[in-house]
């Protein structure tokens, strides 16, 4: 299994005093055809480990992706995922809360997808949006904050006892890099039909919103549950990383196949005729 050296993926851990301070476009010295051969075997290790998991249904994982528009969290789920038994995979992509879900608390419509024991569980955008993005389209005002992330901490303070371990991403990308994205969109029809309105906002606002995911990913960043951001301007790389990570969490839980009795004997199978 090919995954990426522990000194590269700790690299990514947060710094929380400078959470956007290294070079989104850094490589590491690493290489796109090296990435193109380790990726597909730590697929197929992957894919060996999600059925472990679902084997023993007793942990369950989280992979929370975070970034601006553009940064990859779809490429992700396509790219790295791609190899996964979809039945022990439960994968989520959160838009802007409608009517019926603000009727509830900001954590409910994320709280009833947690993934069961024996789930590889996938949060396209998390209830760390109830923070930022929230905020950013007038659906709370900055007083609201303190309370919420209270809230937030205390949900994920509260996994560990499920047997649920999180794996924070948050993919990092320029806002030059984001201007090239949404262009290539905007001239490509096969991707055209994913922007939105809020896009240009979004991007018009790319400070702002920077400053606000920082200063949210460093209050948010613990031991139990830290984050990682991950430098996504070389696709191949951000792959590579986040299939690492990935790995990594798997490694931690050293799953084996579960050893019970069988409900029958061969003997009493072949004697059943």
């Amino acid at each position: 299994m090919s995954r990426l050296p522990d000194t590269v993926l700790d690299d990514c851990r947060l710094d929380p005093a400078a959470p956007f301070a290294q070079d989104p476009a850094r490589d590491f010295g690493l290489d796109r055809k090296s990435a193109q051969l380790a990726l597909p075997e730590l697929r197929a290790w992957l894919n060996d480990q999600q059925r472990r998991l679902w084997a023993n249904a007793q942990d369950a994982l989280l992979l929370v992706l975070q970034g601006p528009d553009c940064a990859g969290k779809d490429g992700v789920i396509r790219r790295v995922l791609n190899a996964i038994d979809p039945q022990g995979l439960r994968l989520h992509s959160f838009k802007q809360p409608d009517a019926g879900e603000r009727r509830h608390d900001f954590l409910w419509r994320y709280r009833r997808r947690l993934p069961a024991p024996g789930l590889l569980g996938v949060f396209n955008r998390s209830y760390y949006e109830g923070l930022a993005s929230d905020l950013f389209d007038g659906l709370i005002s900055a007083a609201e904050l303190p309370a919420r992330l209270q809230r937030l901490l205390a949900l994920e303070a509260g996994l560990p006892a499920q047997r649920l371990h999180p794996l924070k991403c948050y993919l990092q990308i320029s806002r030059d890099e984001q201007q090239a994205r949404l262009l290539q969109r905007l001239q490509r029809p096969d991707k055209r039909w994913k922007l939105r309105p809020s896009d240009l906002l979004a991007y018009r606002e790319y400070a702002q919103r920077q400053q606000r995911w920082g200063e949210l990913l460093t209050a948010s960043h613990s031991q139990a549950a830290p984050w990682y951001v991950i430098p996504a301007e070389h696709r191949w790389l951000r792959d590579w990383l986040l299939a690492s990570l990935l790995a990594r969490e798997f490694e931690r839980l050293q799953l084996e196949w579960p050893q019970r009795p069988p409900p029958f004997t061969e003997a009493e199978l072949l004697g059943a005729d």
